[in-house]
């Protein structure tokens, strides 16, 4: 690469401009016909596409219990994400459960496979009679492969009174996929059984009975697994083993949980809706971010000339890699996917910012510009490497321990992470030598880093924290005087507290934009917030979700549809919802930052040799989320679904920023170790990483802005939080995280280093 020809670099940017031809059109038209792989081939979520939408109820007279209902939601949730992790499920008056999953329309399909919730049975294989419970043939499928199919040979009631019944699905704690190790040494894929307490002492005495004999797991009508009890189990836990394969185990472990509910429930109705953001979120969107990467990659060719060419190239060819890639690990793309792409994009530009930097710097020290780019990517590496690592992460962390939303965005932002890496080290790099090779060889093409004189960022500490406490200290007060206005300290929307899902039967069909143009402001006017209409489609029916109705606004929005709309009175059905974000996820979410910043504490404290520099981010990192936190309180945003997004691209965005701060402190100071000149060290650190810090904030505010100016409703609840966010982040990477640190290196010293005499 150092020796690159003229001809090798002609051939390196052809190739490149190919590789980005190639892949948009792909992105554009895909590899056939039928578009496969295209953007519009894409996954996309409820909030974006609309899905299907399913309402069971259960079964018997009595208004099921609370906790019963909240347990049924929670084990449909695990069986409902193997469909999608943006799949919702909630509860709807006092004993119905809708499920929504998005990216599918074929409602019958998913009933199929979901089966009658609240159906499983381990049945024994003989009586107490001796005669056979069941019974298993051969069959033979297309292929000429042999199979057991197994028939019951008498009914549930008889096999119930006869004692053959050992369990139910209630008696089961926990299923879940697991590899084990067999006598051979193999690894093979099982199913682990967790027993509740009564479980365990009715599964000890079927297993201690059954030893040498099948106790057969019996589900919705059909045998799912016919086990052989190996031998007797009498500590709660059981594994099913056998030929498996990971996706055949989860799928049986799915099977179990879901037979486990402590609720009967039956189909009620099923129907396939529309987006929950409406029909301009996708195009809106995508206008945001066209729009958005134009005014980057301006912003980069004028300040940093050809090397700014370079990078727009590779932020090009990272845009259209991204989709491509979307579909390839087959992704649920979100408004949260849409959170954590922006959040890659911004690292991407901010990846090639520290690279520039760099070799303007080399160039200003008097080092030739061949010299200058080899050593500018040198030093940029750690800086680079170590700010997406810690990124990368937390977003780990979040798809392991996280759920639902937060899942898809942490997919998403892996991805951005992974690729941005990828076209910052190695595209940008060789299209810099290829365009060295063919001629931009003086330093005008690259400018010259100017010597600015080190700003007193550690002088002003107090002042920089004094602001901070006051802004943080004012939105917990307003949470206060929220709490005591309304109830709440912050504006919690639907997804957070429920809400009412208002079914209306039109006389003619609506599209979403004619119900988002005529329909929506007459609605949100009553109400006073926002609402997300769900088309059903091949139906004049649309649901309204919205906060929770008083009895006013119902009979006010009834009198609106009905005069303004000829709706027939009975045609207008009001039911309460509960939130589609569980107390589990909540709960998940917590612990997966939790975790994450632990890690990302042990990451910090292995690369920089000081606990201090961790300690110092997180510091900086829960600033930045308690002043957005204070922005929701004041402003009083609506607190849905995308809060979560923004807090999550709010932390990993500000950890990033403060990471290249304390990687050029840890350079300067290996050159100036004195302590008593610690806070010139710091204050040279942030100034002389200054404009990259203002420069990537710029170019991230940017793409969200555009996404502010052009989104819908939601997306503008979610964006600008995001740019106060995006401001804090700045500000404490800038003028708290160094001071931070500074401030722990004096009161906390360093451990004195021991010193081994020789031996004469």
């Amino acid at each position: 690469m150092a020796n690159m020809t003229k001809g090798k670099g002609i051939l390196v940017i052809l190739a490149m401009i190919l590789a980005l031809a190639g892949v948009t059109w792909v992105d554009v038209y895909g590899i056939d016909d039928y578009g496969t792989i295209s953007a519009s081939d894409i996954t996309l979520g409820l909030d974006l596409a609309g899905g299907v939408s399913i309402t069971y109820q259960v079964v018997g007279e009595e208004a099921p219990d609370a906790t019963d209902m909240q347990d049924t939601i929670s084990k449909l949730q695990q069986r409902v994400f193997k469909y999608s992790t943006e799949a919702l499920v909630y509860q709807e008056g006092e004993d119905r459960i809708n499920i929504e999953i998005p990216g599918v329309s074929d409602a019958n399909k998913i009933l199929e496979e979901l089966g009658k919730p609240g159906q499983l049975y381990f049945i024994s294989q003989t009586g107490s009679d001796g005669t056979e419970n069941y019974t298993g043939s051969y069959v033979v499928d297309s292929e000429g492969n042999y199979d057991i199919k197994y028939e019951l040979n008498k009914t549930l009631d008889e096999l119930e009174a006869d004692g053959s019944i050992k369990l139910v699905g209630t008696d089961v704690k926990e299923a879940r996929a697991m590899s084990y190790t067999d006598s051979m040494q193999n690894t093979e894929i099982g199913v682990e059984l967790l027993l509740t307490d009564e479980g365990k002492e009715k599964f000890a005495k079927a297993t201690t009975e059954a030893i040498g004999k099948t106790l057969a797991i019996y589900y919705d009508g059909n045998f799912v697994c016919v086990p052989t009890v190996q031998d007797a189990l009498t500590d709660g836990k059981a594994s099913i083993t056998g030929n498996y394969t990971w996706e055949e185990a989860e799928a049986l472990a799915s099977t179990i949980r879901i037979g486990g509910l402590k609720l009967e429930l039956e189909e009620l109705h099923s129907k396939v809706v529309g987006a929950q953001l409406g029909s301009e979120a996708i195009s809106t969107s995508l206008k945001a971010a066209a729009i958005g990467l134009v005014v980057v990659a301006v912003f980069m060719v004028v300040v940093y000339f050809i090397s700014g060419v370079a990078a727009t190239l590779a932020l090009l060819l990272y845009t259209a890699l991204i989709v491509l890639l979307l579909n390839g690990f087959d992704l649920t793309l979100t408004l949260s996917g849409i959170a954590g792409i922006i959040l890659s994009i911004g690292m991407a530009v901010d990846a090639n910012v520290i690279i520039f930097a760099r070799i303007k710097e080399e160039l200003a020290k008097g080092k030739t510009v061949k010299s200058s780019i080899d050593i500018g990517f040198k030093k940029a590496n750690s800086a680079i490497i170590d700010g997406n690592v810690t990124t990368l992460i937390a977003a780990a962390v979040l798809w392991i321990f996280g759920s639902g939303s937060i899942r898809g965005f942490a997919q998403t932002l892996v991805l951005g992470i992974a690729l941005s890496m990828f076209t910052a080290l190695i595209v940008t790099r060789l299209l810099m030598h290829a365009f060295y090779a063919i001629g931009f060889k003086k330093e005008k093409w690259y400018g010259v880093a100017k010597e600015r004189k080190a700003f007193n960022f550690v002088g002003r500490k107090a002042i920089f924290i004094a602001i901070s406490l006051v802004v943080i200290a004012g939105g917990f007060v307003m949470m206060g005087i929220n709490k005591v206005s309304t109830g709440e300290i912050l504006n919690f929307g639907l997804d957070f507290k429920g809400g009412t899902a208002t079914t209306v039967t039109f006389n003619k069909e609506y599209d979403l934009a004619a119900i988002e143009s005529e329909i929506l402001p007459k609605f949100e006017s009553i109400i006073g917030s926002a609402v997300q209409p769900q088309p059903v489609q091949g139906t004049n029916e649309v649901v309204f979700k919205s906060n929770t109705l008083t009895d006013a606004q119902r009979a006010a929005v009834d009198e609106m549809l009905m005069n303004e709309f000829g709706v027939m009175e009975g045609q207008i059905q009001s039911e309460t919802i509960s939130s589609t974000i569980s107390n589990e996820m909540k709960s998940d979410t917590i612990i997966a930052v939790a975790i994450a910043i632990v890690c990302m504490l042990f990451y910090i404290r292995l690369r920089f040799k000081d606990l201090r520099f961790g300690v110092s981010g997180v510091v900086a990192l829960l600033h930045d989320v308690l002043v957005v936190l204070a922005f929701y309180a004041v402003a009083k945003v609506s607190v849905g679904s995308t809060f979560i997004a923004c807090m999550l691209t709010i932390v990993g965005y500000s950890i990033n920023a403060t990471i290249v701060i304390f990687d050029r402190i840890r350079e300067n100071r290996e050159e100036e170790d004195r302590l008593e000149d610690l806070d010139g060290v710091v204050n040279k650190s942030i100034t002389q990483t200054l404009s990259r810090s203002l420069f990537t904030s710029l170019t991230t505010f940017i793409m969200v802005a555009a996404l502010y100016i052009l989104g819908v409703t939601a997306i503008k609840e979610f964006a600008l939080p995001l740019m106060v966010g995006i401001a804090a982040g700045t500000y404490s990477s800038i003028c708290l995280a160094g001071a931070l640190w500074y401030i722990l290196k004096k009161k906390i010293k360093d451990r004195p280093k021991k010193v081994v005499e020789e031996l004469p």
